[in-house]
């Protein structure tokens, strides 16, 4: 398993002189799932100049606290509409049934989930968020249940073997090292104040950032970091 992990972790995306992208999301963010291509197209490339890492956002809590003033969203059946509205802006595909046939109570289950396949790599984390998006977002699968994070994690096993273990991952799934990778993600969301998803923070080692927050154009993300990749790196420690 070892071996497995050297040969997949891309090992240059750690390097200090690299620009940092950090992406907060939730899996069930419709907006995030509507980021998605964009997203995978810019770590694609550009994948030689950036590191990036996951930061989840944990939404839903549960829906005695949620509320969502803005999108009028304190009740599941209400969060169907703020799905329909961003399937007929953007054009992505979205079924919005889940809301009225089994709505997951929370995002919490899917957002441990997605650390423990973290713990992997880097690349098994984003393989295995990007199955639960499709799952909730285009199949009405409740990724709040047990059951169904388990299904997915074999579906991306059986697709990536190479990339992701399942026996791994369930156990990893039940770890406290995956719940406190979460609980440091949601410590970072509230610090940085990060209230709206997607969010993306570009910073270059010693200089200053920018945040894109919310959902936005491929070309506007692709300007905001060409901007920084144009700014000179600041010094950095080196052995």
């Amino acid at each position: 398993m070892a071996e497995r992990k050297a040969e997949f972790e891309d090992e240059a995306n750690q390097r200090a002189d690299r620009v940092s992208i950090v992406y907060y999301t939730d899996p069930l963010c419709c907006w995030s799932w509507a980021f998605e291509l964009h997203w995978q197209r810019l770590i694609a490339e550009y994948s030689g100049q950036i590191s990036y890492s996951y930061c989840l956002a944990g939404m839903i809590s549960d829906w005695e606290r949620f509320d969502d003033p803005v999108n009028g969203v304190s009740r599941p059946v209400q969060m169907g509409p703020v799905w329909m509205e961003v399937r007929h802006l953007t054009g992505t595909t979205i079924d919005d049934s889940i809301w009225v046939s089994d709505p997951p109570f929370s995002s919490y289950p899917a957002c441990i989930a997605v650390k423990a396949a973290g713990r992997q790599s880097k690349l098994a984390e984003g393989l295995y968020l990007s199955c639960l998006r499709k799952a909730v977002m285009t199949q009405a699968r409740n990724i709040a249940r047990s059951e169904i994070l388990l299904d997915l994690a074999r579906r991306t096993s059986e697709d990536f073997p190479e990339a992701f273990d399942l026996a791994e991952f369930t156990a990893d799934l039940a770890s406290e090292a995956s719940r406190q990778a979460f609980r440091e993600d949601l410590a970072k969301v509230s610090y940085h104040r990060i209230g709206r998803f997607p969010s993306v923070t570009i910073t270059r080692p010693g200089g200053p950032g920018l945040i894109i927050t919310g959902y936005r154009p491929y070309e506007v993300l692709v300007q905001a970091l060409e901007e920084i990749l144009l700014q000179s790196p600041g010094p950095t420690n080196s052995r």
